[in-house]
């Protein structure tokens, strides 16, 4: 990312990271650009800004950047929604007074190690930061829904996860997830991440 950083300066772009998905501790930082020390012009948040309780999303930037838009150029349906930006604050709050992005990062490292330490046949590779992980599957000798397949075992097991890509499985806990309940879904994974 910094290299993302050093053209978009070079050639005087914006630079705008979506952190829908990874931001707010997912990966075991606060932003997953902070990772590698970088700073976007723009950021997009949602889904974790209000702990998954509303819809809400933001958009952060300097003023340098948001001052560029003149009053009745840009509008919002649901833009400002007091509700909606009083949980986001708390749900802030949270983050930090738990510190979830060290939870995130600590769990993660946990999942990833045990994970490749399985030994499966089936998986290719774990990759992952903080609690947003993957495993690829093996499915050379299987059909297109050898990963579905996968987690509809999970699924039965206890264990939510989500394939994508067709030989992905995504798998993104709770921040909060504690080592109990980290114990228990690797107990599953042991025995769900095997041939079908």
């Amino acid at each position: 990312l910094k290299g993302v950083r050093a053209l978009c300066d070079k050639y005087n772009v914006l630079w705008i990271a979506d952190e829908v998905q990874t931001g707010l501790c997912r990966t075991g930082k606060m932003l997953a650009v902070h990772h590698d020390e970088v700073r976007p012009d723009m950021v997009c948040l949602g889904k974790a800004l209000s702990g998954g309780t509303m819809p809400v999303s933001a958009v952060l930037a300097d003023d340098a950047v948001m001052m560029t838009l003149k009053p009745g150029q840009h509008g919002s349906t649901f833009g400002g929604n007091p509700l909606a930006c009083r949980v986001a604050t708390e749900a802030l709050k949270v983050l930090v007074e738990e510190d979830l992005a060290a939870n995130a990062e600590q769990k993660g490292e946990r999942f990833r190690r045990e994970l490749i330490g399985l030994n499966s046949p089936i998986i290719q590779k774990v990759r992952g930061k903080g609690l947003l992980n993957a495993v690829v599957i093996d499915d050379r000798s299987k059909d297109q829904s050898y990963a579905w397949d996968i987690c509809v075992r999970l699924a039965n097991m206890g264990l939510l996860a989500k394939p994508t890509h067709g030989n992905i499985i995504r798998f993104a806990p709770p921040l909060t997830i504690n080592d109990t309940e980290m114990d228990q879904a690797l107990e599953i994974l042991k025995k769900g991440l095997q041939p079908i």
